[in-house]
């Protein structure tokens, strides 16, 4: 699947590289045990779970999408591959776990304590996908081994690294953003093309004050990395 590469959407600007970035709570890379290729399935579904093998049973994809940093940057041309989000809901997780009918809000939780919410309707669009190549290569740690959400719709906050689990849920009851960022930085949708950058907020405000950010987070992040 290839794009325009010669578009942006609002108020980015083209980095030219891929750091890895993120909050400054995640810097470190995580250690990852030793069952990190199973996939933990919750929320509110009849049949709580660990999926491995059946991943590997569903038909894989190879996809180039632009990467959307929330702070306004963004990366051009990523060629990723793994599975559609899609054939994994409908697949494996409607079948094994059998989630309710109303568990829409679907929390993704990382190995390295990140977690975030999408709306199940963002999630089954066909570019969304659980990505575990970057540009022909297995995914690297830096960019969220063994498996990370490809959502190219959606800023990168809602694109979680390092998956751990997955989670149905008809509300937010068991959901908050990490602690301590406030709220405001999690909005729940997150479209790139709106400029959901955040709550509350206008988001020509967020984004002059997250691109101050940017270039102390890319040293934090490449420090920690050498750790």
């Amino acid at each position: 699947m290839a794009q325009d590469s010669s578009w942006l959407p609002p108020g980015q600007f083209d980095l030219g590289s891929f750091p890895r970035f993120g909050l400054g709570k995640f810097a470190r890379l995580p250690t990852l045990p030793a069952d990190a290729s199973e996939l933990r399935i919750g929320g509110d579904v009849a049949c709580p779970g660990i999926v491995g093998r059946h991943l590997k049973a569903l038909t894989r994809v190879e996809q180039v999408s632009d990467f959307h940093c929330v702070t306004s940057w963004s990366y051009r041309g990523a060629r990723w591959g793994g599975i559609r989000f899609a054939d994994f809901y409908t697949q494996i997780a409607q079948r094994e776990a059998v989630p309710a009918a109303d568990a829409t809000l679907v929390v993704l939780r990382g190995h390295d304590g990140y977690a975030c919410s999408m709306q199940l309707h963002d999630l089954l669009a066909d570019e969304v996908l659980l990505a575990d190549t970057l540009d022909g290569d297995a995914l690297p740690i830096e960019h969220g081994a063994p498996l990370r959400l490809v959502a190219p719709a959606h800023y990168g906050f809602k694109n979680v690294k390092h998956i751990a689990a997955i989670e149905f849920w008809r509300d937010s009851r068991a959901y908050r953003f990490p602690f301590p960022y406030p709220q405001l930085m999690d909005h729940p949708r997150g479209r790139v093309a709106f400029e959901e950058r955040g709550r509350w907020i206008p988001p020509g405000v967020l984004r002059f004050f997250y691109r101050l950010l940017i270039p102390g987070t890319i040293r934090n992040f490449a420090r920690m990395r050498r750790r």
